[in-house]
């Protein structure tokens, strides 16, 4: 398995393989993986010749330094589990070799309306950073698929805007949430958890997924439905932090044409934010 620092050792790899008609898999990180990254890497296995793995804690995606400072950097434990995986190549640049000129002076990529709704109102230009780091990604690597873990639900769906408004020719492939046998999202936060709260964090996808069988034959009750999450979050312990239904193509507000909701869910539990969301096929129409 290659370690690759220098975006000009990573390009000359790329055409060697470009080269030998090889079919290029993309699975970029923030590293600490655990086996949710894990999961989306076996599905890249499963597509591609080569899977490049990124391993960036991305400082343009972060509002509070303290945050970026915090964030927990284990590539070395990391490219162990690569390699156990059979990964070709690990690409871990520093902040300085992808932002040669700094952040102040950094062109960045910024995808209208889905970076400032919903979690981007709360976090101004963290979804800049995340188009910005992932065009430049796509740039170096030109895969033929890049995947991501639906977790992220919002990011997911900003990025498939980012590769359709800008032509990439790459096809986003998305890996379904992996969960611990009692629901609760893999997540490098759940480390944060204290063992009182890890006992409590799986309430989050029970609530969810209550919801989810109520809005399934009454998305015109949305707004109850919130109000009901946020109550029986309250309940279990947590905190709510952002609790919103939408349309799960668009992330607009529900319509009559929505065929699809998804239940995005922030919450603190203790210290720790918890997210999950919930991907609902809807029955019958809103009135």
């Amino acid at each position: 398995m290659l370690i690759v620092e220098t975006a000009l050792i990573l390009r000359r790899e790329i055409r060697r393989w470009k080269l030998d008609g090889k079919r290029i898999a993309l699975v970029p990180t923030m590293g600490n993986l655990h086996d949710g990254h894990l999961a989306i890497i076996d599905q890249a296995k499963q597509q591609a010749d080569i899977v490049i793995v990124s391993i960036f804690v991305n400082p343009m995606q972060f509002d509070k330094q303290s945050d970026l400072a915090n964030y927990p950097r284990t590539l070395q434990e990391d490219c162990e589990k690569l390699k156990r995986r059979g990964i070709h190549l690990v690409f871990a640049p520093s902040p300085q070799e992808f932002y040669p000129n700094g952040m102040e002076k950094q062109t960045f990529v910024e995808v209208p309306e889905l970076s400032t709704m919903l979690e981007g109102a709360s976090r101004p230009g963290h979804f800049r950073g995340v188009a910005t780091v992932i065009t430049k990604l796509f740039n170096l690597v030109q895969p033929d698929i890049a995947l991501f873990g639906e977790k992220d639900y919002q990011q997911l769906q900003l990025i498939r805007k980012l590769v359709n408004d800008l032509s990439f020719d790459t096809q986003i492939i998305s890996v379904p949430t992996v969960r611990a046998k009692n629901g609760l999202a893999l997540s490098s936060r759940n480390n944060n958890l204290s063992a009182e709260e890890f006992k409590i964090a799986p309430q989050l996808y029970r609530i969810m997924t209550e919801a989810g069988q109520k809005l399934v034959t009454s998305p015109s009750a949305s707004e109850s439905i919130i109000a009901e999450i946020a109550e029986d979050l309250r309940a279990a312990g947590f905190t709510p932090d952002e609790l919103f239904i939408r349309d799960a193509d668009t992330l607009a507000e529900l319509s009559n044409s929505s065929k699809r909701a998804v239940i995005l869910m922030a919450a603190w539990l203790g210290q720790t934010r918890l997210i999950d969301n919930l991907q609902v096929d809807l029955q019958s129409d809103i009135a």
